[in-house]
């Protein structure tokens, strides 16, 4: 669900201060002047300092930690608030996560040496890892306002904006960095994707094809320039931009993040590997929260962490689960990552949770540890490699269990997370290899549903939308970034072997649109047979636009995934095909748990056929109409109780496990 997690290409900010530690050497012999009691020490005296200085520099830069955390000490005993020996020192602490005793020996150094800016930097990383984001904010403006080149600071200070959701004030920041050195990868990487945020497409293409000019091998560049080519269905060079991806993740080199390769590939062994690839920016930490403890608790209690608990698909698919969660059993706590919304849906969560942490503002470590002192007996992760989500909450094993369910559909390709909740339609048995979390399956589809949202009882005409009356109307709601080439290729004769019909479509921008005309016309169909929907406030309304039209064309090799729920819903019928990977699944899944499987085909080809044989038969468009109208009062896929039934039955057996060493069939 939504797009993929963009922030995470800014480097971690410890990552960015250890890096410095090769720069301190050079800077001894310029660094300013400590204040030393008189008399002055001897030049000899100096030059043996330095010396000591300079080995242990060395031998940190080697990876020899303990012995220049050794030298590191000593020297500050000798020379109190040295600033290289306490930045030095405090990048060692920082590394073992040991921000207490790093905050306790640079506070006093940035007051007696205000004027070295890696004391300022280093301070800021300390406060910024405690979750004191204000504090470190100031602390790096004071390392620029010592040194304005200092693109370091500049850089953190730029992710730290980000993270407090002030988008533009980082957008400039590493705006900044680019007018210090134009080809500074990191700060071209990172203005790309804050312009992705923008919807600034343009711009951000430009910028990561001038990161791949300076770097061809930047990590995950490849997919960040095909991924935003896609999002305004620029298909430049996509087969040959696929191929690449493909073959250089099979590779183990990081041409593609896991969410975005989705949408290029159904290869489901590649996506592994790029979910393992990516899985590395989140260690497993070295020293667990939970260690085994039992609880003993009277109910289960089951934490939902997310940042899409508001107007979202994944906060509309499972709204109604949580409201249907049986409190006797179970007790239920939001951790909520993203943003408060004041929305309709937002109210509804606030009120069905038995405790709402609004966790916005806290590091992903203090997440942890409150929900280790909550003593949470399994925690669900519905965003997994997903916008704003927070994976390294999970790296600290703040529980006993740990699920990767709805929110990203794949594997997260780390060793801490237990579980992945699916069908056997999404990850056939076969395919469990590909999966590092246990599969534990559901009986119906994996996908939830709130039955409580009810569809606008007015249907807007053909008209209101924008559609001639008289026209067999295709509808694919899909995503921009989810309509590949071959598959428009589909599309497109499709509207050639049936006169008069149209496709209907939801772009959200003006280049997109613009492009796909574009690319219809080189097929040879006019341009004004793309129809395109405007956004409704009410998702009540926006649902009742489907009815007028005939066939929903899924997309691949991402499906559509609440989008074909959302038509399933409103009636329509859906034509897809199984691909090989989950994303590439959902829609079959879907459409068995409505029964109605003759809407699956196992081919392209066989899609195209079966999209033509509906556009051609009337009376057969009606009655599958009319059995998905019988089908949703008898199956599983609109039964949101029976749903939260069978979620909590696996639920119990992940605990059983846990507790007894009992595991049970339905994991």
């Amino acid at each position: 669900m939504g797009n993929q997690a963009l922030a995470a290409s800014f480097r971690p900010a410890q990552q960015a201060v250890s890096t410095l530690v090769k720069e301190v050497a050079a800077s001894v012999a310029a660094a300013p002047a400590q204040p030393q009691p008189a008399p002055q020490p001897a030049p000899s005296q100096i030059a043996q300092d330095q010396s000591t200085l300079i080995r242990g520099i060395e031998l940190q830069n080697a990876g020899q930690l303990a012995e220049a955390e050794a030298i590191f000490t000593g020297y500050l005993q000798a020379h109190p608030c040295d600033g290289i020996a306490t930045y030095s020192l405090a990048v060692i602490l920082m590394h073992r996560q040991d921000h207490a005793r790093a905050l306790a020996i640079l506070e006093p150094c940035v007051q007696v040496t205000p004027g070295f800016a890696p004391v300022w930097m280093a301070y800021a990383n300390v406060l910024q890892n405690l979750g004191r984001r204000e504090e470190a904010l100031a602390a790096y403006d004071k390392a620029v306002a010592v040194n304005p080149q200092y693109t370091e600071a500049l850089i953190n200070s730029g992710v730290l904006l980000r993270e407090s959701h002030r988008h533009l004030e980082a957008l400039q920041r590493f705006q900044q960095v680019l007018t210090i050195k134009p080809d500074h990868e990191t700060a071209l990487g990172n203005c790309g994707i804050i312009l992705t945020e923008f919807k600034r497409s343009d711009e951000a293409i430009g910028m990561f094809q001038r990161l791949l000019a300076v770097n061809p091998n930047y990590d995950w560049g490849l997919g960040l320039l095909g991924y935003e080519r896609l999002h305004t269905c620029d298909w430049t060079d996509f087969e040959g931009m696929a191929q690449r991806i493909v073959q250089g993740i099979h590779q183990g080199k990081k041409t593609c993040k896991s969410l975005p390769l989705m949408a290029f590939s159904d290869d489901v062994a590649a996506h592994q590997i790029s979910s393992r690839l990516f899985g590395q920016r989140f260690p497993q930490a070295k020293q667990a929260m939970w260690t085994g403890q039992r609880y003993n608790h009277k109910k289960i209690r089951l934490a939902y962490v997310s940042p899409d608990l508001r107007e979202h698909p994944v906060g509309h698919l499972m709204c109604g689960i949580f409201e249907h969660h049986d409190k006797s059993r179970f007790e239920t706590i939001a951790i909520s990552l993203g943003i408060d919304d004041k929305s309709r849906l937002r109210s509804r969560m606030l009120n069905c949770f038995d405790h709402f942490v609004d966790a916005r503002l806290m590091t992903s470590r203090q997440i942890a540890e409150k929900m280790r002192e909550m003593e949470v007996d399994i925690a669900v992760d519905l965003a997994g490699y997903t916008a704003d989500s927070r994976t390294d909450v999970f790296a600290h094993r703040p529980a006993p269990v740990h699920v990767n369910y709805l929110g990203y559909p794949g594997t997260m390709g780390v060793p801490y997370m237990d579980y992945i909740i699916a069908d056997r339609y999404v990850i056939p048995p076969e395919h469990q290899c590909f999966y590092d979390e246990k599969v534990a399956y559901l009986p119906d589809a994996y996908l939830p549903t709130d039955a409580g949202l009810k569809i606008a009882e007015r249907t807007p005409t053909r008209a209101e939308c924008g559609l001639p009356d008289d026209a067999l109307v295709f509808c694919s709601f899909s995503h921009d970034y989810k309509i590949s080439p071959p598959l428009f290729d589909v599309w497109m004769r499709l509207l050639q072997q049936v006169p008069g019909s149209v496709l209907w479509l939801m772009s959200r921008g003006q280049a997109a649109q613009a492009n796909l005309r574009n690319e219809a016309a080189k097929r040879g169909v006019d341009p004004s047979r793309l129809v395109f929907a405007g956004r409704v406030p009410m998702v009540e309304d926006h649902l009742a636009r489907y009815r007028q039209a005939d066939i929903f064309l899924d997309t691949h090799p991402y499906n559509a995934h609440t989008t074909a729920a959302d038509a399933l819903m409103a009636g329509l019928p859906v034509v897809t095909f199984m691909g090989g990977a989950f994303p590439a699944r959902v829609a079959a899944s879907l459409l068995h748990a409505i029964g109605m499987p003759e809407l699956v085909a196992d081919s392209k080809e066989g899609y195209e056929a079966l999209a033509l044989k509906l556009a051609n038969d009337r009376p057969l468009r009606e009655a599958l109409r009319t059995k998905l109208a019988a089908n949703q009062g008898t199956h599983a896929l609109f039964d949101t109780e029976r749903f939260c039934r069978n979620m909590e039955s696996i639920y119990v057996a992940m605990w059983r496990k846990a507790e007894l060493g009992e595991a049970h069939d339905q994991l």
